[in-house]
Formats: structure tokens, C-alpha cells, sequence
């Protein structure tokens, strides 16, 4: 797990945070805020889940290459 992996989901759990606090203050301000964050920190952690896939991938290869 590399570190946006880990500010993905974080940004994911805080955009839950501020959405359920909006939804639960009729706050719609609050509540698209919390949209936005966990669009962001899906985004976030894609982008570390592909560096992760593409360190293995070079892991594997290098492997391969040199038994």
C-alpha cells in the first residue's frame, strides 16, 4: 500500500464524514462538499493502485528476466 492508496481512503472516509453531517443538518453545502471528497479520494486511490499494479509489474518482469 503506497501512500495515495492511504490518502485516498482517508479522503474517502472524510468526505462520508461531511456528506452524513449535511445530510443530517440539512446542509446541502456540506453534503455536496462531502460528494466532492470522496469522488477526489476515489480518484486519489486509483492513482495509487496503478502505482502499486505497475511496481509489481516491474517486480514480476524483473523477476522473469533475471532467474
Amino acid at each position: 500500500m503506497n501512500k495515495d492508496q492511504v490518502k485516498g481512503v482517508g479522503e474517502q472516509v472524510k468526505g462520508k464524514v461531511n456528506e452524513a453531517v449535511g445530510k443530517a443538518t440539512n446542509n446541502p453545502a456540506k453534503e455536496l462538499k462531502g460528494d466532492v471528497q470522496q469522488g477526489a479520494g476515489k480518484m486519489q486511490k486509483a492513482y495509487g493502485d496503478a502505482k502499486e499494479d505497475a511496481k509489481d509489474q516491474a517486480k514480476e518482469n524483473a523477476k522473469r528476466n533475471h532467474p
